[in-house]
């Protein structure tokens, strides 16, 4: 499963977090080499996202564990061990192999682990290389600072879901959980660059961030089209906000997805859909026109792109080279030459049982390739192994 040991080989990372931001950013940093030790509560039974299912793994016998499809999706190279922080043997436990670690991230609400005192306050004079990392739902401070935060929450008090949907319909969330996905990202980036300052300092430090402070920095445009211009954004479907033609479109038997990015596309874009004769039209010519007339160009588009057949589309603005593409579904896509290609769809075996598929990592070294050495761990598997060891983070 790879013969590199990865650029993080030898980052022991104290993993508190559950459900999704956080073992995001623990599966990746896992990806790249670190060691992971997923703590999780045996009084819960582990990670909330082990019951988020059907479907989920199964067992040798081809009965169902505790393996649901949530959780795999984000807790591979990782090793389970059951703590229950609310005792004083549990906090004893978290407090020695914190001392073992590089880093520490948990998700409890802001200040939940101060009572056992496992934050960052009580901790950081006795470990001062320890880089501990928070993610919470709005942060640790503002009036909302006690108020949970979960993906659906971000999305709307974030702004997403207000220019999300279509144009005549309900604002919508995006198909995944992409605000904590996007937050634990935000979170490795975080984590990764104070672990730069302490080798280079030897002090460590907190790296604190919210679930919705991250979903408003990736407004990106949208948002800073509102703070531009003090106009608020419409929910457009498929649509861009700056760049006509860019949208799915309608062909004689399906869908074909078109991104014209500049005027030399779009000329190129009208003659090869037969619209030759609009490509001059002084309304059209440019970006900023294209955008004043979106809906002439677009019914225009619309009619064109009809009368042909999604396989004419796509050919005919390939040889152009005009961005467009098909709209897949998910067997289609993990079907395709090109995620065998790239590697993106990941087989892991396990004894005894039919292997795991999971998503691959996205990210390519010519030097330290992400490997893929650990199964996302059944509850508590790793407990005794890692609570009796000298070393609890030794591979």
């Amino acid at each position: 499963m790879g013969g590199s040991e990865g650029p993080l080989a030898g980052v022991k990372v104290l993993d508190l977090s559950r459900i999704l931001a956080g073992p995001t950013a623990t599966q990746l940093l896992g990806d790249l080499g670190a060691t992971v030790l997923k703590i999780e509560n045996p009084v819960t039974g582990g990670d909330d996202t082990r019951q988020w299912g059907p479907p989920f793994a199964s067992d040798e016998n081809g009965q169902p564990t505790d393996l649901s499809a949530y959780y795999m999706a984000a807790n591979r190279n990782k090793r389970s061990v059951a703590v229950d922080i609310t005792t004083a043997q549990g906090q004893a436990s978290i407090r020695r192999l914190a001392e073992h670690a590089d880093i520490l991230i948990e998700n409890f609400k802001p200040g939940g682990l101060a009572k056992y005192g496992l934050d960052y306050a009580s901790l950081k004079d006795a470990l001062p290389g320890l880089v501990y990392c928070s993610i919470s739902g709005f942060g640790q401070t503002g009036p909302n600072r006690s108020k949970p935060g979960y993906d659906l929450m971000a999305q709307g008090f974030g702004g997403i879901m207000s220019l999300t949907g279509e144009p005549d319909g309900q604002p919508m969330k995006v198909g995944v959980g992409i605000a904590d996905v996007m937050c634990g990202m935000y979170a490795t980036v975080g984590m990764l660059a104070a672990l730069r300052h302490r080798d280079q300092t030897g002090q460590g430090q907190w790296v604190e961030l919210a679930l919705v402070d991250a979903q408003i920095a990736w407004l990106i445009n949208e948002g800073v089209n509102y703070l531009t211009s003090g106009n608020l954004p419409k929910r457009r479907g498929n649509a861009h906000p700056n760049i006509v033609p860019y949208d799915m479109f309608a062909t004689s038997d399906g869908h074909v997805v078109i991104a014209v990015g500049n005027d030399a596309q779009f000329q190129r874009f009208c003659v090869a859909v037969g619209l030759a004769d609009i490509a001059e039209d002084p309304r059209f010519v440019t970006n900023p026109g294209r955008l004043e007339h979106r809906v002439a160009l677009l019914e225009h588009v619309e009619n064109a792109l009809a009368a042909m057949s999604s396989a004419e589309v796509v050919s005919a603005l390939e040889a152009a080279k005009v961005p467009v593409g098909p709209v897949q579904q998910l067997d289609e896509l993990f079907a395709s030459e090109q995620v065998r290609a790239r590697g993106m769809q990941v087989d892991m075996s396990r004894e005894g049982a039919e292997p795991l598929h999971l998503i691959g990592n996205p990210l390519k070294f010519s030097q330290t390739p992400v490997t893929y050495r650990r199964t996302p761990p059944h509850f508590g598997a790793d407990t005794e192994t890692v609570l009796s060891a000298a070393d609890p983070f030794a591979e």
